[in-house]
């Protein structure tokens, strides 16, 4: 019997592997899915606005907030304050996640590729992250003003320490076997860690990456909130202190928009360069 003859009668895996059936909320498609959630906290939202059992001033109905959404989106289409606006806080979040990046991956490698990084440099990283990071907003707004930079400082001291713990886990993802080949094989510390290392650990550091996409919003809005400026933030605190909580729901419905872009595009990167991991999950979360 021929090679051919022998793997065409080798039952696949397919054939002899028993998979279980998906429940029937797990087969319903996404795009399904999505809007199904979204329709039905939208009427759980109208029910309450209509019997009136919150007052109208702390939660306004959904007809109010539509109203106040396509104001919003006419404002940003014809290039009005808003516009303005998210342009600010757009720059703010890409320059603190580019900078907390730079960042958290050279202190990453630092922790995870030295004994002094991992005794003495991670300990003193964990207890900065412990402390409330809003409380450090005066310290920037003081050393650095009013302006943008104080928000990147914010935003970026916030998504810094994900990246670093993402960063240093992917380099321990190498199992013993492959680092004692490059070892026999004579490669340096550096060649393991470019070639063996770093690449090993991509996916560790994609998942910390989307972490920090989605704090590092966070902080520029914080930054922006307390520390004023003319980002959305300093938009929803004006509206907020006029009561004009429609205006506030509307601003915060668009920045989600912004921090799922920053989410997606991370996700695409991810896919593009770490092609090899296959994730089957939600949102490429792993």
């Amino acid at each position: 019997m021929s090679a051919a003859d022998t793997l065409r009668a080798t039952p696949q895996a397919d054939d002899t592997v028993w998979k279980e059936r998906d429940p029937l909320i797990d087969r319903i498609p996404r795009p399904l899915a999505i809007s199904g959630l979204v329709l039905g906290v939208v009427g759980l939202w109208w029910l309450v606005t209509g019997l009136k059992i919150v007052s109208p001033i702390i939660l306004p109905s959904p007809a109010e907030t539509g109203a106040d959404l396509a104001f919003v989106g006419i404002n940003l289409a014809s290039g009005g304050y808003v516009l303005s606006a998210f342009i600010t806080t757009t720059l703010t979040v890409i320059y603190a996640f580019l900078m907390a990046i730079g960042i958290g991956f050279v202190l990453g490698t630092l922790v995870g590729e030295t004994k002094f990084g991992e005794r003495a440099v991670m300990p003193l990283l964990v207890a900065v992250d412990t402390m409330p990071k809003v409380a450090f907003a005066p310290l920037f707004i003081a050393w650095l003003g009013f302006g943008i930079s104080s928000k990147v400082a914010l935003a970026t001291f916030i998504a810094t320490f994900p990246i670093v713990v993402s960063t240093a886990a992917g380099l321990y993802a190498a199992s013993e076997n492959e680092r004692f080949l490059f070892k026999a094989m004579g490669a340096s510390r550096l060649q393991t860690l470019v070639r063996l290392k770093l690449p090993t650990g991509l996916p560790y550091f994609f998942t910390g990456l989307k972490i920090a996409a989605v704090g590092v919003m966070a902080g520029a809005i914080t930054g922006e909130f307390l520390g004023g400026g003319k980002g959305v933030g300093a938009l929803i605190r004006v509206s907020a202190s006029q009561l004009d909580t429609p205006r506030v729901f509307s601003l915060i419905i668009y920045l989600s928009f912004l921090g799922l872009a920053m989410y997606m595009l991370v996700v695409w990167v991810q896919r593009t360069l770490v092609f090899w991991n296959k994730q089957d999950t939600i949102g490429g979360v792993a």
